[in-house]
């Protein structure tokens, strides 16, 4: 089997390579560590991008030389550290014994690994077989501090794609403080990129910012202690000239879960430098000696045919080599849940309605939010006492579950454990439990705190907690919520010079309860949920195979929810459901079926009370569920494709194609109707070009390469937030 990764140990260079793609770099004058290319394949390197010598004014050079035209202010780098007369953003800053900060982080030798090995207490990327994947483990070493940096590279062998993380491990004598690791670096000569990211906010997520990288820093990061919903860990950089379908793109995605920081800075030499990891504010760690700190991971997709590729190669890879829950392979059922239905207003028999009608409907589960608990009739209790309220469910939950089991549902559960609330049995008995800083009265958000994670005894109760309920056989799914983002950083169980610890910890407790609990129930379906998009990322999707992607169920708000999110992560990790109208989030009235065309876009599912709807939107639901078990392996494991945005246009739409091209599903949009509409075509993207595809609908049959070069007409529509969908099988011509 061809090798992934060369070694030219006389030249000092490294080669990862696939079919796909190249990554190299060296060792250059004072065993500094220096990038040289990433991108498209190439069969070998001869030497040619040796970094020019050249005198810079102001540029430091090696401590003593006197080579003037050396410089690690200009050299494109793979690592660097604060105190080497680079005068860009350091990847990493250590404050030691003395009050210094100073590194010289130099090569001192590698080791290359067939496979992956996992990260301690982190979610990454994996290999199912040790074939898939070879590593390039490069260390860096400090001799005053006697710090490692060990610089981690695995290269897939089917996928355009590199991951990176960073080790440091303290083989000094002195403790010392890690102020800030990033898990990459790249820099970037002679490229005139724009960067596109993901800004949002609650109900308004992951809405793509294309814009110039111009001179100086930018940074694209969030300081909430999770991903955020106001910025996703995603940034791509591109050429001007990129779109969906031609044109570079690299893709870099956090494995991460709490505050992270993308810096790009452009310096006078109009070369790049970007920066991926933690994000430094409020961080500090304290490294002991013998001891080491793992950062997360980062994904490296590289594309030279446009944005779609790039957005597939996370899809598959997230989707198949992130996820691991057994549904990452199975069909996701299709839901109900009665949030939106009835709130905190209910009883065991006012659901039972909603579940005797979800089965004329052929829903397959039906998922029970909010308010099941505690003494829980608002947001204002009960968090923390995972206990069954016996004034809703006077002979238990299992009676009621057995009831939906009995309908032929699978039955899901709703949770919010990392939270506290004053009212509560939980915060009475452990009122030390709840993060704060001492003296000071914690701030409450949506009348909840927060619970630290970062005190053993905290996890281990909400484990035994969750799990009591869990273990009881009744659950297939759980809805694992967090509804604010945390304040009054300290931990209790920390010491004062450990306290800038704790955003970090807290992810890592996160983390350390969700292996536990899916490893301890692996046949439960766990989905996440932040407020909606709050934690959406790779982290998450190591552990729970799809998350809610938005509180906002409008259908329009969604196109472009949804359209952003694909940029990062695949459909299959997006839920979506049909909701009530006049939506909940916006007003707005939309179609029954655009709504639907919309959630059926994603893991399927319905958000409103089946008893309200009339007879002939029961019958559209019969038809959305029919339509979507035809359709529904398609959409979660099939390759997605943007063919229009609403940013752009009047329109959006995308397509999804099967991995053996068989099979095809359209959902076009028209957002406002025109009394003088232009007309408008669809051009597919993805097909079999010398296949023949017939429209299930109509039963015409078109040409691949026709329905991807000619396109067809939009139809002509008179209202607005109109959708049209369409089902496609290859057949032989006739």
């Amino acid at each position: 089997m061809t090798k992934l990764i060369e070694v030219d140990e006389q030249q000092q260079i490294f080669h990862l390579h696939n079919e796909q793609i190249s990554y190299l770099l060296t060792v250059e004058a004072g065993q500094t560590l220096s990038h040289l290319y990433f991108g498209k394949r190439v069969r070998g390197y001869h030497g040619q991008l040796t970094y020019p010598r050249v005198d810079r004014g102001f540029s430091g050079n090696l401590p003593g030389s006197n080579d003037r035209t050396f410089s690690k202010d200009t050299l494109p780098r793979e690592y660097s550290s604060a105190g080497e007369m680079d005068y860009h953003l350091p990847a990493t800053v250590v404050r030691q014994a003395d009050g210094a900060n100073a590194l010289n982080l130099q090569y001192v030798g590698y080791t290359v690994l067939e496979g992956k090995p996992k990260l301690a207490g982190l979610p990454a990327a994996y290999v199912e077989d040790d074939s898939e994947a070879e590593t390039l483990v490069i260390t860096l070493r400090d001799e005053v501090t006697g710090l490692d940096y060990q610089l981690s590279y695995t290269i897939y062998r089917a996928l355009p794609v590199i991951t990176r993380s960073v080790k440091v491990v303290n083989n000094g004598a002195q403790a010392v403080q890690l102020e800030k690791v990033a898990s990459m670096q790249l820099d970037f000569v002679d490229r005139d990129f724009e960067v596109i990211s993901l800004p949002g906010a609650h109900v308004n997520e992951r809405h793509p910012e294309r814009r110039p990288v111009s001179f100086g820093v930018q940074s694209f990061e969030s300081r909430r202690g999770t991903s955020s919903h106001q910025m996703s860990p995603f940034i791509a950089l591109v050429d001007k000239q990129t779109d969906e379908f031609s044109g570079d793109a690299y893709g870099f995605n956090f494995v991460y879960s709490g505050n992270h920081k993308f810096s790009l800075e452009k310096d006078q030499l109009a070369q790049l430098r970007l920066l991926v990891g933690i994000n430094d504010y409020n961080f500090t760690w304290k490294l002991e000696p013998s001891q080491s700190f793992q950062t997360p991971e980062v994904l490296m997709a590289y594309s030279d045919q446009g944005l779609n590729k790039m957005s597939q190669t996370f899809h598959q890879l997230i989707g198949k080599r992130v996820v691991r829950s057994k549904y990452r392979d199975l069909k996701r059922p299709i839901v109900v849940n009665n949030w939106e239905a009835t709130y905190f207003d209910f009883d065991e028999e006012k659901l039972k309605p909603i579940v005797a009608e979800a089965k004329q409907l052929g829903i397959e589960m039906f998922v029970l939010d909010d308010g099941w608990f505690g003494h829980r009739d608002d947001d204002y209790s009960s968090l923390g006492d995972w206990q069954v309220f016996a004034k809703k469910f006077p002979q238990g939950l299992g009676h009621f579950a057995d009831y939906v089991h009995n309908q032929g549902l699978k039955f899901g559960l709703w949770f919010e454990p990392e939270m506290i609330s004053y009212d509560s049995d939980l915060y009475r008995q452990h009122p030390e439990y709840l993060m704060q800083v001492p003296n000071r009265a914690p701030s409450p958000s949506r009348s909840q705190y927060i619970l630290d994670l970062c005190q053993a005894e905290v996890r281990d109760n909400v484990v035994e907690q969750v799990a009591t309920i869990l273990s009881q056989g009744q659950v297939d799914y759980v809805k694992w919520d967090m509804n604010r983002h945390l304040s009054d950083i300290y931990s209790l169980s920390l010491p004062a010079d450990r306290q800038g610890e704790v955003y970090h910890r807290y992810v890592l407790g996160y983390y350390d309860l969700m292996e536990r609990l899916t490893a301890k129930f692996p046949d439960v379906l766990f989905e996440g949920c932040s407020g909606g998009g709050g934690r959406f990322d790779a982290g998450v999707a190591y552990y729970m195979p799809q998350i809610w992607t938005s509180d906002n169920t409008d259908a329009l708000a969604r196109l472009t929810i949804q359209m952003g999110t694909s940029l990062a992560f695949p459909p299959s990790m997006m839920t979506a459901h049909v909701s009530a109208v006049p939506n909940h989030q916006t007003g707005r009235v939309t179609p029954f079926e655009t709504r639907g065309a919309a959630a059926m876009s994603a893991v399927f599912g319905y958000e409103l009370d089946l008893t309200k709807l009339t007879s002939a939107e029961k019958a559209a639901v019969k038809e959305q569920i029919a339509a979507y078990n035809q359709m529904r392996a398609l959409v979660l494991e099939g390759k997605f494709y943007r063919l229009k945005s609403p940013l752009d246009s009047n329109q959006a739409a995308w397509n999804f194609v099967s991995a053996d091209k068989k099979q095809v599903f359209v959902a076009v949009f028209n957002v406002l109707a025109q009394a003088q509409p232009y007309l408008t075509k669809t051009k597919l993207a993805g097909l079999d070009k010398d296949k023949c595809y017939r429209n299930l609908a109509t039963g015409q049959v078109y040409g691949g390469d026709e329905l991807m070069n000619l396109g067809f007409y939009d139809p002509v529509v008179r209202h607005d937030f109109a959708s049209q969908t369409y089902l496609f099988e290859a057949v032989t011509e006739e």
